[in-house]
């Protein structure tokens, strides 16, 4: 059987994961996370909106435009490339950099998007929410 580096990192991953207790805050995050996954999976960007923060949103507006514009795409594969937790005197804060394979259903051509994603935890609500917005087809390649 031949191991790639990526099996060996989420081994390792996991057997850490499973060996650390978790904080509340630390299965929300996991859940929140797996949530999201599953939504841009799925190519419910409508849902997807959801999970961005409201102040965030208020500065950069999800247009009808930009749902348009990914729903000519089907999602064919959402890959963690890395996760770096943060902490700081703005709160509990996670860096997420995803690749998403997407498929033009027009064009019939997949594209590869690198989303870089920040998760901030919310105090008030308790919520992990997205500050950094959707995934933008149109930075693919």
């Amino acid at each position: 059987m031949k191991l790639t580096l990526r099996t060996i990192l989420i081994l390792g991953l996991a057997v850490l994961l499973t060996a650390c207790p978790k904080t509340k805050e630390e299965q929300d995050l996991s859940d929140t996370l797996l949530q999201y996954d599953t939504v841009i999976r799925w190519a419910q960007w409508d849902a997807a909106v959801d999970f961005i923060a409201p102040d965030y949103l208020e500065e950069h507006p999800v247009t009808r435009l930009d749902l348009d514009r990914l729903r000519l795409f089907r999602v064919t594969q959402y890959s963690v490339r890395s996760a770096i937790p943060t902490d700081n005197e703005k709160g509990k804060s996670l860096i997420q950099v995803v690749e998403i394979r997407m498929f033009n259903k027009n064009q019939a051509r997949e594209r590869v998007v690198i989303d870089e994603q920040i998760w901030k935890f919310n105090e008030e609500n308790e919520r992990w929410q997205l500050h950094s917005g959707l995934p933008d087809p149109t930075k693919g390649r």
